[in-house]
């Protein structure tokens, strides 16, 4: 198979502090951008992590990346964590912000999540395919990242789940309506309501897993993707905005949410926070390791 380099985006070489968590690469010839998600503390949702993320996506959609000499044609979300794509939400900031009972400071995280979304969502307002390389386990919020894409590409073994509901708390604002879409309103529920994680072949067989891909392969499997997408490219991008029409996840929709999950963080016991510690600690120790890949 061929080799691919890939090109360092020149936007974000001359702005390094504004992309400190992500890596960004743009490929002219296969109309690609890699963004890889790079955090520097623990492998998951930060603030900081999806800030930066809120800002790229931003500078795609008022086109401030690539412009119409270096068309965008597909976008690519993956992980720089080796084994890791996301542990999801910030648990150590949600513990604080639960304890404190600090409503607004959970809003405004919730705000963060959304936007993130949403723009994923929305394709950025481009006529482009959204990717999600998924090359390690995702679980809580990554879940809804991963899902909110077009097209997911998963190393077969990685696992993907919801534990939300095992600690009493429903998972975050777009798993609902994002899975509802994706597999029906029954499934959905199910899949939220069990907490339970699945193996890329299982969410491939479910429909969820577009293209599977031998492990350390994953790459090698978007470019594959993208050669055989390009033969109908057209009839794609058009049957997407058909199902968006059909079946949409607005903003709004997200928006309204939050009430109800602010609700239910604010009402969970000490026991269950003990429970959300659990996996805080796995995301620290996930954070020292890639500290010590950095290094």
């Amino acid at each position: 198979m061929d080799t691919y380099t890939k090109t360092t985006l020149s936007l974000v070489t001359d702005e390094p502090a504004l992309y400190g968590e992500l890596k960004l690469h743009f490929e002219p010839k296969h109309e690609l951008v890699w963004c890889y998600m790079a955090p520097r503390e623990r492998a998951c949702l930060t603030p900081g992590l999806l800030m930066e993320m809120n800002s790229w996506f931003e500078r795609l959609r008022t086109r401030q990346g690539p412009d119409a000499s270096q068309p965008i044609r597909y976008h690519v979300v993956a992980s720089a964590v080796p084994g890791v794509y996301n542990y999801g939400g910030d648990l150590e900031l949600f513990i604080r912000l639960v304890q404190a009972g600090d409503r607004e400071g959970l809003r405004r995280y919730a705000g963060l999540c959304n936007d993130a979304l949403h723009y994923n969502l929305s394709r950025f307002g481009r006529d482009l395919t959204t990717i999600a390389l998924v090359q390690g386990d995702a679980l809580g919020g990554a879940c809804q990242v991963v899902f909110s894409h077009d097209v997911v590409v998963a190393e077969r073994g990685v696992r993907m789940g919801m534990p939300e509901t095992l600690f009493n708390l429903p998972p975050g604002l777009g798993a609902l309506p994002i899975l509802t879409r994706k597999v029906g309103p029954a499934m959905a529920e199910r899949m939220i309501m069990s907490g339970e994680s699945y193996t890329a072949e299982a969410l491939h067989e479910m429909g969820l897993v577009h293209v599977l891909a031998e492990p350390g392969e994953g790459e090698l499997a978007v470019y594959d993707f993208i050669r055989r997408q390009r033969r109908m490219g057209v009839a794609t991008r058009a049957l997407r905005r058909m199902q968006d029409r059909l079946h949409p996840v607005t903003r709004e929709q997200l928006d309204a949410m939050v009430d109800v999950w602010l609700d239910a963080a604010l009402s969970l016991s000490d026991r269950d926070l003990r429970m959300i510690d659990r996996l805080n600690r796995r995301q620290k120790v996930t954070g020292e390791r890639q500290r010590q890949v950095a290094r």
